[in-house]
């Protein structure tokens, strides 16, 4: 073979070296593309297009997602997207149909419960009369439309309530914390903002001190509702395989989808009937857990018994309590019911479930489920990641 014919072999295959070469840096920096961290103008894409203000949700999710340290990739920022356009199509102070009929049969209901009749009787006489005949409390909750407005009057309802009524009277420090506690019992706005967090949460994780006061109004801003809901939303770990059980925590409780399956291997093999909804223990208003055993303790109690596992009611309560952390994967109750199921059955044990919880509220028309909510989250999720990909981007 001649140098000629050898160069111009040579030379054709350098040039597809090179050529070859091109294409895959091509391909690198396209895979680099769909992967890369998205930025405000592609946030701003994935909020939907009827969105006012549009550019000012995004900035803020932006903002957020950094100050969390939240990855903002395609399937964080499409949760988000997902959750907002579900709880309030992008509004921070959400008006509710009727809200401020139902607000006072929840107001009513509440003072009878925790005053008697006699206390609920002044405050519907206080409605009807005050602050003056010609318009009065009940006139003006007849125009509230937002739970903002409502809030705010709440708040002069009750100054005026507990001033005409002698009722929590004020004179030290302590009383005034006390005030503030009866003040939030009768408070029918509980959850709150564009993503409606409930207001124990924002209390427990706030951004702006200790006043309740200013807790709600930060809610009801749009940076303050996004803030403490992708706070709920996304700051704690799972090993969820589908976002879908997310949005059922956010709407029944922190790690409900994962205890629900828990609960669901209890009753396989305990014979068992469990409510799924993903409770493992109950609690008192202020959080704190109640002495009398719930069923999947009992349940789990005589399973232990049974398997001649060395785990007691005290052994299983101490576990239990951590029902909302990560950590009680690694809580022996447990990897024993994990391990049970796996010997019994001989297939992989559930890790998540959708827990099977009943929504209602003075809010709500009409009652719902975990199942229902979570499902109309996940299909403005994919909704949200196909605009996403259209643009470039993959789920990573």
């Amino acid at each position: 073979m001649s140098m000629r014919v050898i160069g111009q072999i040579t030379g054709a295959l350098l040039i597809g070296a090179f050529a070859l070469s091109g294409c895959q840096s091509q391909t690198e920096e396209s895979e680099s593309q769909s992967h890369k961290i998205l930025d405000t103008k592609h946030i701003y894409k994935l909020i939907p297009a009827a969105t006012t203000n549009r550019m000012a949700w995004a900035n803020d999710v932006h903002a957020i997602m950094d100050e969390l340290k939240i990855e903002r990739n395609l399937s964080n920022t499409c949760s988000i997207v997902a959750v907002v356009d579900q709880e309030s199509n992008f509004v921070a102070d959400p008006a509710v149909p009727n809200l401020g009929k139902k607000a006072v049969k929840e107001m009513n209901e509440r003072l009878e419960k925790k005053l008697g009749k006699k206390m609920a009787g002044y405050f519907n006489e206080m409605l009807a009369k005050q602050p003056s005949p010609d318009d009065n409390f009940l006139m003006q909750l007849e125009r509230v439309k937002t739970e903002r407005e409502l809030d705010e009057l709440y708040r002069q309802m009750f100054e005026f309530y507990t001033r005409q009524y002698k009722i929590n009277l004020v004179t030290s420090a302590a009383r005034i914390i006390a005030r503030q506690d009866i003040e939030e019992a009768f408070n029918p706005i509980t959850t709150l903002g564009s993503m409606q967090v409930h207001i124990n949460y924002a209390v427990e994780n706030s951004r702006s001190g200790s006043n309740i006061h200013k807790i709600r109004d930060d809610l009801y801003t749009q940076y303050g509702g996004l803030y403490y809901g992708i706070h709920r939303l996304m700051t704690y770990p799972t090993h969820y395989d589908k976002p879908i059980y997310r949005f059922a925590d956010y709407n029944s409780g922190i790690y409900s989808s994962r205890n629900a399956a828990f609960q669901q291997m209890v009753n396989k093999l305990s014979k068992q009937e469990l409510s799924l909804d993903g409770d493992l223990l109950s609690y008192n208003k202020d959080g704190d857990v109640i002495s009398e055993p719930t069923a999947t303790e009992t349940a789990l109690a005589q399973l232990f018994l049974e398997k001649n596992i060395a785990l007691d009611a005290k052994n299983i309560r101490r576990d239990l309590k951590k029902e909302k952390q990560q950590e009680f994967e690694e809580t022996k109750t447990y990897q024993q019911v994990v391990t049970l199921y796996e010997e019994k059955t001989r297939k992989d044990a559930p890790y998540a479930i959708m827990p099977e919880v009943v929504i209602s509220g003075p809010k709500l028309s009409r009652d719902y489920n975990t199942n229902w909510y979570a499902s109309k989250v996940n299909q403005r999720y994919n909704r949200c990641v196909s605009r996403g990909k259209r643009l470039g981007f993959k789920i990573s």
